[in-house]
């Protein structure tokens, strides 16, 4: 699967999505996220509060993120990432939320994080 099909999958997919963070100590931290979004230069990005899984990628860029599709069986994909950028409380992130007919985070603080999609796996087994 490359860049183009996975945000065509993410687009038609319904399901739930878990982002896996460590510390500097690897220290590791999952959290339920929303279906990333897909930007133009090839990187996906997700609003995040200043909670534990924000906090681990400022010391440690690596995460994962599992997708499990909402069906019978085991389906999805797994998402090996690298953090390569940040934006704090931009117009872009009101943009993005408003997209999504999402308001709950209005009123705090959020970072729009960016990543690399280093590897894409599904969520069983190793893709060979």
């Amino acid at each position: 699967m490359d860049f183009k099909e996975l945000k065509e999958y993410f687009e038609s997919t319904e399901g739930t999505g878990i982002l896996s963070t460590a510390d500097a100590d690897g220290k590791v931290n999952s959290a339920i996220y929303a279906r990333p979004r897909f930007l133009d230069d090839d990187s996906i990005a997700f609003i995040m509060l200043d909670r534990l899984s924000y906090a681990n990628v400022q010391s440690n860029p690596h995460a994962a993120y599992l997708f499990l599709q909402q069906e019978d069986g085991y389906k999805g994909v797994r998402l090996h990432l690298s953090k390569v950028a940040e934006e704090h409380n931009t117009p872009r992130i009101d943009e993005l939320l408003a997209e999504r007919g999402t308001s709950r985070y209005a009123q705090k603080d959020r970072y729009l994080v960016f990543f690399a999609v280093d590897n894409i796996l599904p969520l069983v087994g190793s893709g060979d």
